[in-house]
């Protein structure tokens, strides 16, 4: 762990940023596992209740799922701009609630829906709102860190991403077969409403929060100077190469982890090559180790670069270097798909997770150490929106290559994005090098 400085009241601002991550993947995570419900299939299919779901039925649910996992990501793609934008303008406090209340409400609105029609209405809203989450952060990181310090501490609130999702895989798959799947979209979106109240009462700059003098010196000297009062424009960010670098982190990278989100319960649940299957009351099991695992490497991977950084290495070097030990390990997620080991699948998948998460938290702290403050949220918006992009993409397909050729190409791709992803970065900056307020594009 890198020193921590004169003061710690940085790192309760980490902890707000966990507890706001993890809420964030609850509320987006619930239907990759209610999607295995009987019940929520059928009324999703306007089936009648005591209907049999016959494999017809199964792979129409299956293909629309996609369209509707592809209309939260268009609207999260979207929300990535909007959401960037306003938090560069209102300031990280204003902007984040707005995002929050946004996701909550439509968090809490799909317990009352009744058709795949408005399932993908809710769910678009919801990609909107959840969208403000991750510029949010990496701004709030920017203005409270010092630069040697933001991927570490951008890895432990990325880790609030798995801590979501575990805790969603030990909790819904139960509470939707005891009280209904309407009952987990209405708990989990409160959550949100509960969270908004914590980011309002908590939440403040360093120089109006209780943080010591000494530690906003510390900070401060960590910084750039000051940044220039005007926001830089997207049409003058999108000229920067810095700005490609982090396009094409995202917009590879991204929907593979979209992938993982949203597939894995039906991979577990009817992976053709999988000696074992697993159903809702059992598919959690899974998810708890390759999220705590996943969780593990968010925070290593972000430590492991600011280790080097500490050791001399150049920015480049160390989050390059990183990266790369990032990409190796995804490569053998492939073998999950043609395994017969359920336990082999898992501890690949879990790999290649938490090399995922690695690759995350210095692709963020790449966005906050190459740009000046004012532009953070702005650049993290314009990426972010580029993954979710290929996450539209992807998901728009993946239904029907999951139907008609089962998971191998979907993993193939999985194993193999990353280090073309890399290969890309190096060509478009051999060097990272800071850009510097008001030099020219």
């Amino acid at each position: 762990m890198p020193a921590a400085g004169p003061g710690r009241y940085r790192w309760r601002i980490v902890a707000l940023l966990f507890m706001a991550t993890t809420i964030n993947y609850i509320d987006r995570q619930v239907l990759s596992f209610t999607m295995l419900d009987e019940p929520f299939r059928k009324e999703m299919l306007d089936l009648a209740p005591d209907a049999v779901l016959t494999e017809a039925d199964q792979n129409r649910f299956k293909i629309e799922y996609g369209y509707v996992d592809a209309a939260f990501k268009f609207a999260y793609a979207a929300g990535f701009l909007v959401m960037g934008w306003l938090a560069d303008r209102l300031g990280t406090r204003r902007g984040f609630s707005l995002g929050i209340l946004i996701w909550s409400l439509a968090g809490t609105a799909t317990a009352f829906i009744g058709s795949l029609g408005s399932l993908k209405w809710a769910r678009a809203l919801l990609g909107l709102g959840e969208a403000a989450n991750f510029p949010s952060s990496i701004k709030t990181v920017a203005e409270w860190f010092p630069k040697h310090e933001h991927s570490f501490a951008s890895g432990l609130f990325n880790a609030g991403a798995n801590a979501g999702i575990i805790l969603t895989a030990a909790g819904i798959p139960w509470l939707t077969a005891q009280y209904g799947w309407r009952a987990s979209f209405l708990a989990t979106g409160i959550l949100g409403f509960l969270l908004l109240i914590l980011w309002r009462v908590f939440y403040q700059t360093p120089e109006q929060s209780g943080a010591s003098q000494a530690e906003l010196d510390y900070i401060r000297a960590g910084q750039d100077p000051a940044p220039q009062a005007a926001a830089i424009p997207w049409r003058k960010l999108l000229g920067y190469r810095q700005t490609w670098v982090f396009i094409t982190g995202k917009f590879l990278a991204d929907p593979i982890w979209w992938l993982y989100l949203s597939w894995l319960p039906d991979f577990f649940n009817s992976g053709e090559s999988l000696g074992q299957k697993l159903d809702l009351k059992t598919v959690g099991i899974p998810f708890l180790v390759i999220y705590i695992v996943s969780d593990l490497g968010s925070i290593f991977f972000g430590w492991l670069a600011t280790r080097f950084m500490e050791r001399g290495w150049s920015m480049n070097r160390a989050r390059k270097t990183t990266m790369l030990l990032c990409a190796l390990a995804v490569t053998p997620m492939y073998f999950a798909s043609t395994t017969h080991s359920l336990y082999l699948a898992v501890g690949l998948i879990a790999l290649a997770a938490a090399a995922h998460q690695g690759w995350s938290a210095n692709m963020y702290s790449i966005a906050s150490g190459l740009f000046p403050r004012n532009a953070v949220a702005s650049v993290t918006g314009i990426g972010g929106m580029a993954g979710a992009l290929g996450g539209v993409i992807l998901a728009a397909y993946a239904g029907v290559i999951r139907v008609q050729f089962g998971y191998l190409p979907l993993f193939v791709l999985a194993g193999s994005t990353y280090l073309l992803a890399l290969g890309i970065i190096q060509l478009l900056a051999p060097k990272l090098t800071p850009v510097q307020p008001g030099s020219p594009a």
